[in-house]
């Protein structure tokens, strides 16, 4: 499966869900598939989706649906450390980890995800984990861990390689934050 193809599904799954979506490649092609105020698209800020997610996580009323963040392994293995920061403050979030072993948009350099399972890392650090390989598996993993309370991770390996013809993501980064916040505040007071 393609990055572009799991993006399709999650784009699907997560109408009532704040999404934040890792930089670069992973944002542009989710953004061409379905942009929504509820995206949070952390442009040039790699490493950071699980530090965003778990802060508006742990904001969010108890009711509220589960945060859900979408990360690439050369993202995440750039701040592994949101794995056992999760396991100890225990958002309500789900980290979806869309895994290609390369840093995608780099020219396709290895990362260290061949041999360090980061599944098994959050597993490790106190997360219920997920696998899924394809459109049957991300839906019913995703369906199963959005009704758990706590820190969740689906770990969903993918082929290396971009979509072609993606336009860059030129929406000014003010205007992303505002949109956000406003489906945020709207959502937050749903539940409040």
């Amino acid at each position: 499966m393609k990055r572009i193809e799991a993006l399709g599904i999650l784009a699907e799954l997560t109408d009532e869900h704040p999404v934040v979506v890792t930089c670069a490649a992973t944002s542009r092609e989710l953004a061409s598939l379905k942009d929504s105020d509820n995206h949070f698209y952390l442009l040039d800020a790699m490493g950071l989706v699980g530090s965003v997610a778990t802060g508006i996580a742990l904001d969010r009323p108890a009711a509220a649906t589960k945060v859900v963040g979408i990360e690439g392994d050369g993202s995440l293995l750039m701040n592994p450390n949101v794995l056992p920061t999760g396991g100890f403050v225990r958002p309500n979030m789900l980290l979806i980890l869309l895994d290609n072993e390369v840093y995608g948009s780099t020219a396709g350099l290895p990362t260290y995800s061949s041999r360090v399972n980061l599944a098994r890392l959050a597993e490790a650090s106190g997360w219920e984990v997920g696998t899924a390989t394809d459109e049957d598996g991300i839906r019913a993993e995703f369906a199963r861990l959005a009704k758990i309370v706590g820190p969740t991770f689906l770990h969903v390996p993918i082929a290396p390689g971009n979509a072609s013809g993606i336009a860059k993501l030129l929406v000014d980064p003010v205007m992303i934050t505002a949109r956000f916040g406003g489906w945020l505040r709207k959502s937050n007071g749903a539940h409040a």
